[in-house]
């Protein structure tokens, strides 16, 4: 693919979890809600907070904090839920909710204003790069890698499922 073909500028949103911002695409972020009641996954680990219910999907919930243990960031800020679309193409993971205080902030990005910042050791788990945005330390997340070590953690390649993954058994 020639860089002709490649967009100039993207839409990006830096996502507040915990002490770390993630750096996604706009077209990512379905949704950013009020955090509502979950259900916990038995034997999970702690980052897998459970799966929470949006719009008849069974979505799991993410602590990304947790997942590249870095700190819970400020309690006292109101808690959402960003739910995002998911990338790797699992039919029963089309959605990956992440724990977020406050509301992702929209900006637009071009290749100059995305500065790595890796030092050299090993990244954290679940995250593909840290980078400097403007004034702001960010992280691209690895969300293929979240997304498959999701369907590990959930089953969802045992056939036949359990249990849908919808509420009403319809994607």
């Amino acid at each position: 693919m020639s860089d002709a073909l490649l967009p100039r500028e993207i839409r990006c949103v830096l996502v507040p979890s915990g002490s770390l911002r993630l750096l996604l695409p706009n077209t990512t972020v379905a949704e950013v809600i009020t955090q509502p009641a979950h259900e916990t996954v038995e034997g999970a680990p702690d980052w897998l907070v459970g799966r929470i219910t949006w719009r008849g999907w069974r979505v799991p919930l993410v602590s990304f904090a947790r997942l590249a243990g870095a700190g819970e960031g400020d309690a006292e800020l109101t808690v959402r839920v960003a739910v995002l679309k998911a990338l790797g193409g699992h039919p029963k993971l089309p959605f990956v909710a992440v724990l977020t205080q406050g509301f992702p902030r929209l900006t637009t990005l071009n290749a100059e204003l995305i500065i790595p910042t890796h030092d050299g050791n090993a990244l954290p788990p679940g995250v593909r790069a840290q980078v400097l945005v403007r004034d702001d330390v960010a992280v691209i997340p690895d969300l293929e890698g979240i997304e498959a070590e999701l369907v590990q953690l959930l089953q969802l390649d045992r056939d036949p499922p359990d249990e849908p993954e919808t509420l009403d058994g319809v994607a």
